[in-house]
């Protein structure tokens, strides 16, 4: 083997040199890491539902408190195959690190998509005809967008350039961890503004339409 075949070469130069000890991780162990790491995100995305739904309880019009849940965990599963599958494209192994990178997202992404969604709460408690209006609720959704635009943008900017200077810098055993952080607060960013709030705006759409208002 190529393990075998590197300690010949080595000891061939070297007396000295002795295998004291060889780990390797075969398919089991690695379908073990892989099934850990699915049930991890599928624990991690019913108890964030569960969360969302339980902390906009008080919203129930024009959208419930569930569906404000279900948007949350539709933005993390983006934000989570789009690093993953880049990772596929450049060919990169799946190591621990990307996992703990994977994980990490999921918590850090959600942060902006919450503070967009409390900040149209609010927004709601002040125009009751949003409750009952789709135009006035996009407008609501709109304003609420630009009300947290720089402070999202900013807050993420600052992780990001952190992020890029230990991916540039740092050690080449945190690469992994460095990139799927790096795409994950990237496209968690976008997704928080661009998909996840006007979601709610398609769904009441799709909703009012439904019944006929």
């Amino acid at each position: 083997t190529t393990k075998d075949t590197l300690v010949k070469q080595l000891s061939e130069k070297d007396s000295t040199v002795l295998e004291n000890r060889f780990n390797t991780i075969g398919p089991s162990v690695g379908s073990e890491i892989r099934i850990k790491t699915i049930v991890s995100i599928l624990l991690i995305s019913v108890l964030i539902l569960l969360f969302v739904a339980w902390a906009f309880r008080n919203v129930s019009r024009p959208v419930s408190s569930w569906i404000y849940g279900l948007i949350v965990i539709i933005v993390l599963v983006h934000d989570i195959i789009i690093p993953a599958g880049i990772f596929a494209l450049l060919g990169r192994e799946i190591t621990t690190l990307f996992v703990v990178g994977i994980l990490t997202i999921l918590g850090v992404s959600i942060n902006d998509t919450i503070v967009v969604f409390d900040r149209i709460r609010e927004n709601l408690s002040k125009n009751s005809a949003a409750k009952n209006s789709p135009s006035e609720f996009a407008a609501v959704v709109g304003k609420s967008i630009s009300e947290t635009f720089t402070r999202s943008i900013m807050t993420s900017l600052t992780v990001l350039l952190a992020l890029l200077a230990l991916y540039i810098w740092g050690p080449t055993a945190t690469h992994d961890l460095a990139l799927v952080m790096l795409l994950g607060m990237f496209f968690g960013t976008y997704s928080s503004i661009f998909i996840a709030a006007p979601l709610l705006v398609v769904y009441n759409n799709w909703q009012s339409k439904k019944s006929g208002k």
